[in-house]
């Protein structure tokens, strides 16, 4: 398999569909936003990307199965799968909010192999494959070398369904106001991780995501340079519901702080 080909064809079909979505935002209407549940909105413009990417991922790779955020009826592959997210930022977008993407990794078994990310409006494309460099519109991007929290720039999301840790996630917040250069919360997951691979960012963390928030940002931060775990420090971040993501250097000192909150 040509991972370097295969990603730059997912780049050209992010673009394209990209450029689809984008033409549909004044277009929408209260009325076409849907409920999937609390403060979960999708609408058509979501369900049409999804279509048209599942149905040229199949082309590109016919043996893989989907794991995609509006249709759980997709069948998994038995090795390969796509995780694709069509509209991350679908509340960004409702609001005509000018940041959302397009988020597709292509997992082997466990390991995301291939990832993209594509901010929309600035027709940002991010995107690694395994052992190859991260690339933000085809130049190598890195991860900063800032060494200390209080030098650094975070981004994070806020819970909009599970606000079983609410407190300390408010408490650590407050900390990081004090004790950082900012804390940002963009409203895409995905863009949140290319731009810590792009040195926008020194890290980002949060819980409540789903496989499709994460898994392409992740890879792209990782062949940057940087370092992605869970809240505990272990690897499972893909599936794990939460994520922080660093340049690597910040990544313990803010693991310290975090666990004054979540685990004392």
């Amino acid at each position: 398999m040509d991972l370097e080909k295969m990603t730059q064809q997912v780049v050209s079909l992010c673009q394209t569909v990209g450029k689809m979505i984008r033409d549909e935002v004044n277009r929408l209407d209260e009325q076409d936003v849907e409920y999937k549940g609390v403060h979960n909105l999708v609408t058509y413009v979501d369900k049409k990307s999804e279509e048209i990417l599942i149905k040229e991922l199949k082309k590109l790779l016919p043996e893989a199965g989907f794991i995609a955020e509006e249709d759980d009826k997709l069948a998994r592959g038995s090795r390969f799968n796509w995780i694709v997210d069509p509209l991350d930022g679908t509340t960004n977008f409702i609001h005509k909010i000018p940041l959302y993407s397009i988020s597709i990794a292509l997992n082997d078994g466990e390991e995301t192999i291939l990832g993209v990310v594509h901010e929309i409006n600035l027709e940002e494309s991010f995107y690694a494959w395994k052992n190859g460099p991260a690339l933000l519109n085809g130049k190598e991007i890195r991860v900063t070398d800032t060494e200390i929290l209080d030098k650094s720039l975070i981004a994070t999301g806020f819970p909009y369904y599970d606000y079983s840790k609410l407190d300390p996630y408010l408490d650590l917040f407050k900390d990081l106001m004090q004790s950082s250069r900012g804390v940002r919360r963009l409203g895409s997951a995905a863009v949140d991780l290319a731009y810590v691979a792009a040195g926008r960012f020194e890290l980002f963390y949060e819980y409540g995501l789903n496989p499709w928030d994460v898994a392409a940002g992740a890879l792209i931060v990782k062949q940057a340079g940087g370092q992605i775990t869970r809240f505990n420090g272990d690897g499972d971040y893909v599936f794990g519901k939460e994520i922080v993501a660093s340049n690597t250097r910040v990544h313990n000192e803010f693991l310290r702080k975090l666990s004054q909150y979540f685990f004392s």
